[in-house]
């Protein structure tokens, strides 16, 4: 497998996979959770209300993504929601992030309830609902399950580590499935197919037989060239691997931590007058203005990948931060997965995106169910 290549892109096609298991994507953004449910379900509807989103998921899907507001379009009495056995979606998450502790009022907390208004009118026998880790525990979380449980669905939920599923990040994210006619333990959560090689026992009962080890920056970003341009491009890969135009003091801070793995905790130390103020005064996160290291897996791709001031977006040896080809891949879209939109747009749909490996792992799991239900 190449660098470029992703567990998805060996001869797959990124639309209607002709499959009689019909899929419905809520929020479903660039589509990282259809892509890898792509090879075993036929998406029939998905809905985003990012106008450049819903571009990039019509270019790579079909035109069946609705542009919209998921509670306008239920409140609607002219839409008609198409029949479909699975559905899945990521509500809006930033309700249940770190930065908002304490908003216990955002609206955006309680987007799980048209999602399963959905799932009720479609007819679904299994839905999935993926968010960040910070919504296990939570009130919300136990209404997903009760609200769930009284229409009959069984519920379960787990973290999983997107490493362990062949994603080059070190991304965790919850996911949370509800099935009518059967447990969904019993597949879920899936086996892990890779391995953090410095793990010195594993328990084999989580594993695939012969699991690989998990796929490092090395491995995805190595054989790109130094990027040339500073504007999107017309072809894949390049098209998305361009830099930026940093002022002399940005190259100055770079300049001054070269060894991959430092951080701004190492610029303070080597070149102080170059550090801002707040960094003096420790006020912030602490992995930010860091190198990526060339043997691990990244560090989770945000929407701001490009601001290094950000996290730890700069690139291992050179004195950049990461392009949005690098974090597409970190995020396992294959190259040609055609993105749509300005550079900021683009940006924004790669790091709130389901890495479709991580995805396609889930998908695998929810088909084996769906094959128990065929066999009863």
């Amino acid at each position: 497998m190449s660098p470029s290549t992703s567990l998805l892109d060996e001869g797959k096609s990124y639309g209607p996979a002709g499959s009689s298991l019909k899929l419905i994507d809520l929020f479903c953004g660039a589509g990282g959770l259809s892509l890898g449910f792509a090879s075993r379900f036929q998406s029939v509807w998905a809905v985003d209300n990012d106008e450049a989103a819903v571009q990039t998921y019509r270019e790579n899907f079909g035109s069946h993504c609705q542009h919209g507001d998921i509670v306008s379009i239920l409140e609607s009495e002219s839409h008609q929601i198409p029949n479909a056995d699975v559905v899945i979606g990521g509500p809006p998450c930033q309700g249940f992030s770190l930065l908002n502790k304490g908003k216990e009022g955002d609206p955006r907390r309680h987007l799980w309830i048209p999602f399963l208004e959905v799932v009720q009118l479609c007819g679904a026998d299994l839905f999935v609902m993926e968010n960040v880790p910070q919504l296990l525990g939570t009130p919300e979380h136990k209404a997903i399950g009760d609200q769930a449980r009284q229409v009959g669905f069984v519920v379960r939920h787990a973290k999983l580590l997107a490493a362990d599923y062949g994603v080059p990040q070190t991304r965790t994210r919850a996911f949370i499935i509800g099935c009518r006619f059967a447990d969904p333990a019993c597949v879920f959560p899936p086996k892990r197919t890779h391995v953090n090689p410095k793990l010195d026992k594993i328990n084999p009962n989580d594993y695939v037989s012969n699991p690989k080890p998990w796929r490092t920056v090395r491995d995805v970003i190595a054989d790109l060239p130094v990027p040339c341009d500073t504007e999107i491009g017309p072809e894949p890969p390049l098209d998305l691997h361009f830099g930026r135009n940093p002022t002399a003091l940005s190259l100055d801070r770079y300049r001054a931590i070269p060894e991959e793995g430092m951080n701004r905790e190492n610029l303070l130390r080597a070149a102080p007058g170059l550090t801002p103020n707040c960094w003096v005064n420790k006020r912030g996160g602490t992995d930010l203005f860091g190198r990526l290291w060339w043997d691990r897996p990244a560090v989770t791709i945000r929407t701001e990948f490009f601001k290094p001031e950000k996290g730890r977006y700069l690139h291992p040896v050179q004195d950049r931060p990461i392009t949005h080809r690098e974090a597409a891949r970190f995020q396992t879209f294959p190259d040609n997965f055609r993105f749509i939109g300005s550079k900021i747009a683009i940006a924004k749909q790669i790091g709130n995106a389901v890495p479709p490996d991580l995805a396609s792992a889930v998908a695998e799991a929810v088909y084996s169910l769906l094959l128990q239900r065929l066999r009863v």
